[in-house]
């Protein structure tokens, strides 16, 4: 009963906070209608697929180099406003410091999600001196990588590679002050040994338990536990410009070949769900349009007769062997899809661990030859998090992106009552389905558990805890243990779990996230108020703020920040993997394509 209630108050959150963004306006103005691309494969699923090498991405002349748009002085970033209306992608058409305490967006298009967006810790907020002084060559050195200088509650006080981060309390901190004078981050990826830490006391508060230890937590009266809404999902992905994944009867077989049931019954916890959208039900739009395949084994292996595959081929399982709460068990499930690989329809799938970090890069770069796992929890709470993350134009995850998505995507996302985009999710969902990008397995129930005399615990629903506000009994030190150990700290480049937590203790963009909710709050804005189409955003700052170095927080902080992040020829423009996810596919970078 728990949990319904909590996916019902999550609905509603989430509809009041995109009405709360949109104010009065109806729908935006839809956009002009893109030029529509070259669809890269017909979405008739009996038509053949285009032919490509068959052991490795499908060759291609060289794109011409992109090109930088954008000018930079300092107190203004911005691209020509003509661009939003030619070949330039981005969202954003300027950031400009108008005073030391007002910063203005002007958008290319209505952004009904951008107090939603802004208030995620990628775009937390740097000082401009830091920015410049630690942008190496062609990477952000030791310094920026290890050691962010943010206006959190916490700094960055020893990053022990393989054991633990430590954090201390903010002297100067503008708001309330943490209840633990230190903050320690620790890591394991075993939940039966997260769980024998906590039990043992050498932890206040673990992270992902195990499908099992559920009942053990609720039963001992020296723990709690606090469960998660499964505003996330675990699919299985594979890239187009692979054969044989470049033929949609293949993709499509597959997505009927796998028994997902079986895989949330046997390796999933209480609260959780076969998915049957790519989206959490409780996303308004997120399960518009037609349920995902059922499982049908004798249809599969039909279909992937047809494609030319009547006994099968043989692939790769790729996964990191890292807990999520949308993949508890990721090893088990690596095997068990192996098993259903094989008996449901021939293929022979190896199963293929690797490196955490290794595994994220080489899937969001569209690198990986065979199946993966992968899965996404939510960083805002709206269905342009889902949906345009993945399947956006800019996306190469899964290969070349459909235009029968990504330009439905590009119109719901300026349309800011969700009632009024409904149609629009209805026709990308069921082309996600029909052109089958991926495969959506489970959305998963997670937990954090804690030692009972722990006050005010945390279990976001968006994974974005903040420790500050917990009080371990009366110890001065909290520890909390978590799955993995960050990548880095450089959380504008960054996109697993794991660095963004440690991120959230450190750093502070304009808005965050509610205690334990999904609503937008003002943190260093006092306010982001909308002009009447939502395309200004202006946001009047906190001020008396300082960072953790002792430099003052004012406007052109803000504009540095997003220069780094969205301009390709800032020499501030390098972070640790330099893919720039979240900047690039939220936002859009300052570039058009090169012709």
């Amino acid at each position: 009963m728990k949990r319904n209630l909590f996916s019902l108050l999550s609905l509603l959150m989430l509809a009041s906070l995109v009405l709360a963004a949109c104010g009065t306006p109806t729908a935006a103005p839809a956009a002009p209608e893109a030029t529509k691309a070259p669809a890269t494969e017909a979405p008739a699923a009996t038509e053949a697929a285009t032919e490509a090498p068959a052991t490795e991405a499908a060759t291609e002349e060289a794109a011409p180099a992109d090109v930088s748009i954008a000018t930079f002085d300092g107190k203004s970033l911005s691209v020509p406003a003509a661009e939003c209306n030619g070949d330039y992608a981005g969202l954003i058409q300027s950031v400009e410091a108008t005073d030391n305490s007002t910063v203005v967006f002007t958008m290319c298009r209505p952004d009904p999600a951008f107090l939603a967006k802004i208030a995620f810790v990628p775009f937390a907020i740097l000082p401009s001196e830091w920015i410049d002084a630690t942008a190496g060559d062609g990477k952000r050195t030791s310094e920026g990588l290890e050691h962010p200088v943010g206006t959190g509650p916490y700094m960055i006080s020893e990053w022990k590679r393989g054991e633990s981060v430590t954090f201390t309390a903010n002297p100067n901190y503008w708001g309330d002050a943490p209840k633990a004078k230190t903050f320690v981050l620790r890591w394991n990826s075993e939940a039966a040994q997260r769980l024998l830490e906590l039990q043992s006391g050498t932890v206040d508060g673990i992270d992902n338990l195990g499908p099992e230890d559920f009942a053990v937590v609720e039963a001992d009266s020296n723990l709690q536990l606090m469960e998660r809404a499964a505003l996330n999902v675990m699919y299985i992905g594979m890239t187009n410009t692979f054969k044989p994944f470049d033929d949609v009867k293949v993709r499509q077989a597959l997505a009927m070949g796998i028994d997902r049931q079986r895989i949330v019954d046997a390796f999933y916890p209480a609260g959780s769900e076969v998915a049957s959208h790519f989206t959490p039900c409780a996303i308004p739009n997120g399960c518009e349009g037609e349920d995902w395949y059922a499982f049908d084994a004798a249809a599969a292996k039909a279909l992937l007769a047809e494609a030319g595959f009547p006994d099968g081929f043989k692939t790769k399982i790729y996964f990191r062997d890292v807990v999520r709460g949308y993949l508890p068990q990721p090893s088990t499930v690596a095997q068990d899809i192996q098993a259903q690989l094989k008996t449901n329809l021939g293929i022979d799938a190896e199963v293929t661990p690797m490196e955490s970090g290794a595994f994220i890069e080489a899937a969001n770069s569209g690198s990986l030859d065979g199946l993966f796992l992968l899965g996404w929890g939510a960083d805002y709470p709206h269905i342009t998090n889902f949906l345009d993350y993945h399947f956006g134009a800019a996306n190469a995850e899964f290969g070349k992106a459909f235009p029968e998505i990504y330009e439905k995507l590009t119109e719901g996302a300026q349309i800011g009552i969700p009632e009024d985009a409904k149609a629009i999710y209805v026709a990308a969902n069921n082309a996600i389905k029909e052109l089958v990008p991926m495969i959506p397995v489970a959305h998963g129930g997670s937990g954090t558990a804690y030692l009972a005399d722990v006050t005010n615990p945390q279990a976001s629903p968006l994974t974005s805890e903040l420790f500050a506000v917990s009080a371990p009994g009366n110890r001065e030190t909290f520890t909390f243990m978590q799955n993995a150990e960050p990548i880095s700290l450089f959380c504008a480049d960054e996109s697993d779990g794991e660095s963004l937590r440690g991120c959230e203790q450190v750093l502070q963009a304009l808005y965050g996230y509610e205690i334990n909710g999904t609503a937008s709050v003002p943190v260093l804005a006092e306010s982001c108020t909308p002009n009447a189409d939502l395309t200004v955003w202006t946001c009047a700052l906190r001020k008396n703020v300082k960072f953790h170095d002792g430099t003052d927080f004012d406007a052109a902080d803000v504009v540095a920040t997003f220069n780094m992040g969205l301009n390709i020829s800032s020499p501030a423009h390098v972070g640790n993997t330099n893919l720039w996810d979240y900047y690039s596919l939220l936002w859009g970078l300052m570039l058009k394509p090169g012709s």
